[in-house]
């Protein structure tokens, strides 16, 4: 396989909406696609890492918060920055113990709850599907 080949290869992503008391946890994106845009904790799926752990260690690495109670939502085919191609998993959970910090300050600029039917603007495209999913129980955008 070239390397051209290689770099064109779709990368996981995983996203998780965190629930507590109703509200979500949300956070401004910086230093990559969707900057600016509204968005949950998430980032790749590393080499042999199982779903619990990747939605553990990213919400761990990015919020410093413990979740519990963790069920997929959905799978999105994210085609919406080309040239990078996501597949990405949407994860929920409950919140557990802790306050949201902000660990990553060249990831994020803060997180914040919200209420689920009045999100904050801009969201990152996929945001709008974990909701949905939440809600009405569909688990596949494909575009």
């Amino acid at each position: 396989m070239n390397n051209q080949t290689e770099q064109n290869r779709p990368k996981v992503g995983i996203g998780v909406m965190i629930i507590k008391n109703g509200k979500v946890l949300l956070g401004v994106r910086k230093g990559s696609h969707g900057e600016n845009m509204y968005a949950w904790p998430g980032g790749h799926m590393e080499y042999m890492e199982s779903f619990e752990d990747v939605v553990r260690r990213e919400v761990k690495e990015e919020t410093d918060l413990e979740i519990d109670n963790i069920r997929f939502l959905r799978l999105y085919n994210l085609k919406e920055f080309a040239p990078k191609h996501y597949v990405d998993l949407a994860f929920a959970a409950d919140w557990k113990s802790g306050e949201p910090k902000l660990m990553e300050p060249n990831k994020s600029e803060g997180w914040a709850w919200y209420d689920m039917d009045n999100l904050p603007q801009p969201v990152f495209p996929t945001v709008p599907s974990y909701v949905e999913s939440y809600k009405t129980g569909r688990t596949f955008w494909d575009q």
